[in-house]
């Protein structure tokens, strides 16, 4: 049994230990770390409110949401969350997960940048997204106590320029598919990362589209 970190234990089953060794050896230290904060921040955010949540579930997608970063998708055209779903999608078909409890981890991982959609879903849905706002932007920081938020990045650092470093990682998993951010906060990252990189405006889109009135 692994040990709890500030009240959290990381789930030890055969899958978990799995998804762990997979996205150890797949992932960089900063995106792994990263990764399993987001799954001790999320619950963490689970028990505070009360929220009845699948703690195998909620590491998978914790674990898997942003593999699509890595070298394995530089010639994806997809989101690299799609392409983080899919791949966790993949793994638990292999392991004979019901298709319920995959179309809710694929949710979780393909939504964890939309805000504003994420907490009305199911409750490992909104932990991931939880987990990963606070890890990235510090959201709930202050709901978190300082021995918890101490704990957990003693166990898992952040590393020095955390910060500087994960905008990096975003960058070089998508610049290569501009078209993919359009609509979403990853363009904030291309358009800071990349001097060639034009936003789309989707006003634009509308009032140049073949409709004539």
């Amino acid at each position: 049994m692994n040990p709890s970190i500030a009240g959290v234990t990381i789930p030890d089953s055969k899958i978990a230990r799995e998804v762990t060794e997979l996205i150890k050896d797949t992932e960089s230290p900063l995106l792994f770390h990263h990764s399993i904060r987001v799954y001790l921040f999320g619950a963490l955010t689970g028990i505070r409110k009360g929220l009845k949540f699948d703690p195998e579930l909620l590491y998978i997608g914790a674990m898997f949401h942003d593999l699509g970063l890595t070298q394995a998708y530089r010639h994806s055209m997809e989101r690299f969350e799609v392409d983080s779903a899919n791949a966790a999608r993949d793994f638990m078909r292999q392991h004979q997960i019901s298709e319920a409890e995959i179309d809710l981890v694929w949710d979780a991982i393909a939504l964890h940048t939309t805000p504003g959609i994420p907490q009305h879903k199911k409750p490992e849905v909104a932990l991931v997204h939880a987990g990963v706002a606070m890890d990235v932007v510090g959201m709930g920081f202050s709901e978190f106590t300082p021995e918890q938020r101490e704990q957990v990045i003693t166990a898992y650092p952040r590393g020095s320029h955390f910060k500087e470093n994960i905008i990096q990682t975003f960058a070089d998993g998508m610049k290569h598919r501009p078209e993919s951010t359009f609509g979403t906060m990853n363009a904030d990252i291309l358009e800071l990362k990349d001097p060639t990189y034009k936003r789309v405006n989707f006003c634009s889109l509308i009032l140049e589209s073949n409709w004539h009135e």
